[in-house]
């Protein structure tokens, strides 16, 4: 006698159905090209180079910038060095100008002397000059507070306002830096020309 099949149930029905989704997705998805993963890979090792070739780019320029400051500041401490002893020595040759000055309104029996003293202050300028300290000029151009300080100012028709019209102390530069600043005069326009200029202005105002 034939045998009768047997039924499934409702529950290895549900069994089968979960069996069929467990299956790994790899079992039924399409393979991947590998010359498409090899073109990926390709791809960012190359961003990654590009990547590490601008950082080693930029190290190597913030490394250079190092070094020329490092050698500018190792030049300027050179050059800079003596700058104290300079400015120490420069009020030695403004009272030997002064004596020279003085000496020259005297008499004639002092000119061997004179002579010594213009000697010294000859080779006085040139050691200055040698270690580059050099006068700053002043009488006769427009007053530059950043080489000039003004010790007051004079009226004067004969030269131009904010003119240097007199020097009290002589300045000095230490090769493009201030040493010492002059000390000056500077000119500005007499107060009758200021009123006639201000009387002028007002008449063309008032037409």
């Amino acid at each position: 006698m034939a045998k009768k099949p047997k039924k499934t149930t409702a529950a290895e029905s549900e069994s089968v159905t979960k069996s069929a989704q467990e299956i790994p997705a790899c079992e039924t998805a399409e393979p991947v090209d590998p010359l498409f993963e090899l073109q990926n890979e390709v791809a960012a090792a190359k961003a990654e180079a590009s990547k590490n070739w601008d950082l080693y780019l930029r190290e190597r320029a913030d490394l250079e910038n190092a070094r020329k400051r490092h050698q500018r500041e190792k030049e300027d401490a050179i050059r800079f060095a003596n700058d104290r002893l300079l400015r120490e020595m420069i009020p030695v040759l403004d009272n030997l100008e002064r004596a020279v000055e003085h000496a020259g309104q005297g008499s004639v029996e002092n000119q061997g002397l004179l002579e010594g003293v213009n000697m010294t202050i000859t080779q006085f300028r040139k050691a200055l000059e040698d270690f580059g300290v050099k006068p700053i000029k002043a009488i006769g151009d427009v007053f530059d507070p950043n080489l000039h300080q003004a010790m007051g100012q004079v009226e004067s028709a004969e030269q131009e306002p904010n003119t240097v019209v007199t020097e009290f102390q002589k300045g000095y530069l230490l090769h493009d830096r201030l040493l010492r600043p002059s000390l000056v005069m500077v000119a500005k326009a007499p107060a009758d020309a200021a009123t006639n200029q201000k009387t002028e202005d007002s008449s063309s105002a008032g037409t």
